[in-house]
């Protein structure tokens, strides 16, 4: 029988034809050959690891916070505009800072809210084929690589969510807020949904639906909080800490 060359890489253990005739450090320090190394998987493990350094150091000190969700393409004469510029100035009144994606639409507004109160305006930005950037009221802004990093921050920071009208960025948010509380991976805070007509249908949905279907309990959707009125949306934060 053949003997097969065995060698170690780090914690890894290598036979045959995987063993590699150079060192890491040899690799390290050659500068010649190919730089297909920065787009290997190892290598994007720390870019994810930086930006969640890079988040958490940015954040850590940011104290009690409010999520704001809602449609990139709100437009400001949009009556759910004013409603998010609302909410988020009278959660700054109350000491909260807001955070939201950091773009247009309901997110600029609530952090106008923010802004113009005094309070922490904070934009949590993505990387995306057609660049938004970040909007002219974000006073701490952070942009991420990956949905998963910046999604875990909208929820470490956050004492609650507010879910405006929104499409399928704003679900993605809510439904994952929902499965995190549903399963006791984080501590139960308040989910408020704003506006009763445009979420009126898919609560009729959860409790005629899944609910009758048994794929969910009443307990479920009462984490829900819908409501149009501002002062109503804002005292489920304010209560939840009295």
């Amino acid at each position: 029988m053949t003997e097969r060359r065995e060698t170690q890489k780090g914690p890894i253990r290598l036979r045959g034809a995987q063993v590699q005739t150079s060192t890491t450090d040899q690799r390290l320090l050659d500068s010649r050959g190919p730089t297909d190394w920065v787009h290997t998987d190892p290598w994007r493990v720390l870019r994810i690891q930086s930006e969640f350094v890079e988040g958490f150091g940015a954040l850590a000190e940011l104290g009690p916070a409010v999520s704001i969700f809602g449609s990139a393409r709100t437009k400001p004469d949009d009556p759910m505009y004013d409603a998010a510029r609302q909410i988020a100035e009278k959660l700054c009144g109350e000491g909260y800072a807001v955070i939201t994606g950091g773009g247009p639409g309901v997110m600029e507004a609530a952090n106008q809210g923010a802004h113009e109160c005094g309070g922490v305006s904070v934009g949590l930005g993505i990387e995306l084929p057609h660049e938004q950037g970040m909007n002219e009221y974000v006073d701490l802004g952070i942009n991420f690589r990956y949905f998963f990093v910046r999604k875990t921050m909208f929820v470490k920071y956050a004492q609650g969510y507010v879910v405006m009208p929104g499409g399928f960025g704003t679900m993605d948010e809510l439904f994952e807020a929902l499965t995190l509380v549903q399963t006791q991976k984080i501590t139960s805070f308040p989910i408020v949904l704003f506006g009763t007509d445009y979420w009126g249908g898919l609560i009729d949905w959860l409790r005629n639906t899944m609910l009758t279907d048994y794929k969910v309990s009443a307990e479920d959707i009462d984490m829900l909080h819908i409501t149009d009125d501002v002062d109503e949306a804002v005292s489920w934060f304010v209560a939840k800490d009295t």
